[in-house]
């Protein structure tokens, strides 16, 4: 059996309520020190313990080929004169693992992590950007409204579980940033794809940037691509979970429909 490459392990310093819905872990270590900087809004591959298993013993069978549950999830933000890294977390009712670890977890406890992957809005010499996410992927959307240039002007479009689920984001002031609230995730929501067909279009080429459930997404797609004709090399569409599925099969089913 070929050996993994070691996960670098990462501590709890503190959690932090941003809205009912979204939990803010910080996580810091030795295990932080060398990770790239300016990687806010690339994602991450996050390893969650299971059981009582000291770190060096988790590590090991990693690197020894045994599987763990990971979950993919996003730099928030990266303090590289704290070292420290902060994941947030959306916590929803049906509690999966990584929104269960995020609940449970205390300062000293520890987390695996892999990455960083790439960033996800690099065309910045667009003449406008469109953002459409859902809770699940604000914090990637969030980090690149912050990475944009102080004179970029366009439209956000963000669909939340409630009204105090609404954040702060330190976004350009030409961003014009939309809440929409959905209160239940499990049932399909069209708001954002609706509130986009409807929308005056700036003048000029767009960047894009799109993420969230699967159905939603592909309608977005379809309008973006086929109906506004909009380059693909100038957009990052991207469905990161879909009703019904859990991230591991939602992933395979990814790869079969890229296939």
């Amino acid at each position: 059996m070929s050996k993994r490459k070691p996960p670098r392990i990462l501590t709890v310093v503190r959690k932090e309520q941003l809205t009912p819905h979204m939990l803010r872990v910080t996580l810091g270590g030795v295990g932080l020190q060398g990770f790239p900087e300016d990687q806010e809004g690339a994602h991450v591959k996050v390893l969650i313990p299971q059981g009582d298993i000291d770190p060096a013993e988790f590590v090991s069978r990693v690197v020894d080929g045994q599987r763990p549950v990971m979950r993919t999830y996003t730099v928030r933000q990266h303090r590289v004169e704290e070292n420290e890294l902060d994941i947030d977390f959306v916590i929803h009712g049906d509690g999966g693992p990584a929104s269960n670890w995020a609940q449970a977890a205390l300062p000293g406890d520890y987390i695996g992590l892999f990455g960083p992957g790439p960033k996800k809005m690099t065309y910045l010499d667009a003449d406008w950007f469109l953002l459409a996410a859902d809770m699940t992927a604000i914090p990637a959307a969030a980090a690149a409204l912050e990475a944009l240039p102080k004179d970029a002007v366009g439209t956000a479009v963000f669909e939340v579980t409630s009204e105090e689920d609404k954040q702060e984001i330190d976004a350009p002031a030409g961003i014009d940033i939309h809440w929409l609230v959905h209160g239940n995730p499990t049932q399909r929501s069209y708001q954002q794809s609706d509130f986009i067909r409807k929308m005056r279009w700036r003048p000029g080429y767009p960047s894009v940037f799109v993420a969230g459930e699967s159905g939603v997404v592909k309608e977005l797609r379809t309008h973006l691509y086929q109906e506004r004709g909009i380059p693909k090399e100038d957009t990052y569409v991207s469905a990161y979970w879909k009703i019904g599925l859990e991230e591991d099969a939602h992933q395979i089913q990814k790869r079969m429909a890229a296939a």
